[in-house]
């Protein structure tokens, strides 16, 4: 018999994964443009690097993963994760676009409390804010 759901919390995030063709890259931008902290790196049975994982606080990490082999990306219209939502601060906004425009980075389209980008494999990142409305200076 399995365990009422009453006597137990609900999950939290773990960690998110992601499979990418070239991890150097993918590191470059998840680390490198937008500073998320190396937490740590796993190798295949060969020494090649396999995984790198990146903080993302609370205790939760992003996986990025070298693919196998080549295969299928999924489609934005395609049912699945949608992106990954990373929380800025709304006061940090215009700090951020700057950052990812000096990357080569385009932000792809944007609300009121979020800009989406892509990675170098072409999945979705959002920089948010929700639900605080962008601070301006005055």
């Amino acid at each position: 018999m399995s365990e009422p759901l009453s006597s137990m919390s609900p999950p939290s995030v773990h960690h998110l994964a992601v499979v990418v063709r070239d991890l150097e890259r993918a590191e470059a931008f998840y680390a490198g443009v937008l500073g998320l902290p190396v937490v740590r790196r796993w190798e295949d049975q060969a020494g090649a690097p396999r995984s790198v994982w990146l903080g993302l606080g609370s205790g939760c990490f992003l996986a990025v993963e070298r693919a196998a082999a080549s295969g299928p990306t999924r489609a934005d219209e395609a049912p699945g994760w949608h992106c990954v939502a990373l929380g800025i601060a709304p006061a940090e906004r215009e700090a951020w676009r700057r950052r990812l425009a000096a990357a080569g980075v385009r932000i792809e389209r944007e609300s009121p409390y979020s800009m989406y980008a892509r990675d170098p494999e072409g999945n979705l990142v959002a920089l948010s804010h929700y639900p605080h409305a962008e601070e301006h200076a005055g």
